[in-house]
């Protein structure tokens, strides 16, 4: 019987052990994963089969907007990529940007930026900074008939969205992105690169199975 009760004894303080060792990116990688399954649990907001098959990457945020004429945003979010071998990932990301124009309100959107050209992967994996827009093209994902009808003419980056709140005017032009390389190392336990995670380098650790799975 004690032994019983030292075994059940040891069970508890390790799933506790586990619950306090979840960390501020084991969280955001949860929410990424939670952001996908509320995409596709919305058909009409969701992301088409072929636009996710032919997906050379994902970036999945979580931004927090708001501002009354002058607007400034930020969030947290991971980006993935799809190799030979499957998804590699996830590598931490920021987002910050400012916006002018007749915006008011407050805002949290989940936003899925589907990476279409290799460029748009390099922009990501280079561990510095993307700015959407310009070179790197962003526009609106297709949806519905648009998306059924095929599109030949792909921006290398598609947006999709779900708000939560009020806001008007809000745009991904002019956005920055940037690699989040203290969240990484502390999440992989080691000094590493976008580059080495989103190549595949480095294998990506079982408390990622969950957005694995989702994707």
């Amino acid at each position: 019987m004690k032994h019983k009760l030292h075994l059940i004894a040891l069970l508890l303080v390790s799933l506790l052990s586990t619950t306090l060792m979840a960390t501020e990116e084991d969280d955001q990688v949860h929410q990424a994963a939670t952001i996908l399954n509320r995409f596709r649990s919305m058909p009409e907001g969701q992301i088409p089969r072929h636009i996710m098959r032919d997906a050379k990457g994902l970036a999945i945020l979580s931004v927090v907007k708001g501002g009354f004429i002058f607007s400034g945003k930020y969030g947290k979010g991971v980006v993935v990529t799809r190799g030979r071998k499957g998804w590699a990932g996830p590598s931490f990301i920021r987002t910050t940007g400012i916006g002018f124009g007749p915006q008011v309100g407050g805002q949290v959107t989940d936003v899925v930026l589907v990476l279409n050209t290799k460029e748009a992967v390099r922009a990501f994996t280079s561990g510095t900074t993307a700015q959407l827009g310009g070179a790197l093209s962003v526009a609106a994902g297709p949806i519905g008939r648009a998306a059924e009808a095929g599109v030949t003419d792909r921006a290398a980056i598609y947006a999709y969205s779900l708000n939560k709140g009020l806001f008007a005017g809000a745009s991904l032009e002019g956005t920055v992105i940037t690699a989040r390389g203290d969240a990484n190392a502390r999440y992989y336990k080691q000094q590493v690169t976008p580059a080495s995670i989103l190549s595949g380098k480095v294998s990506s650790p079982r408390r990622s199975s969950e957005l694995i799975a989702s994707l």
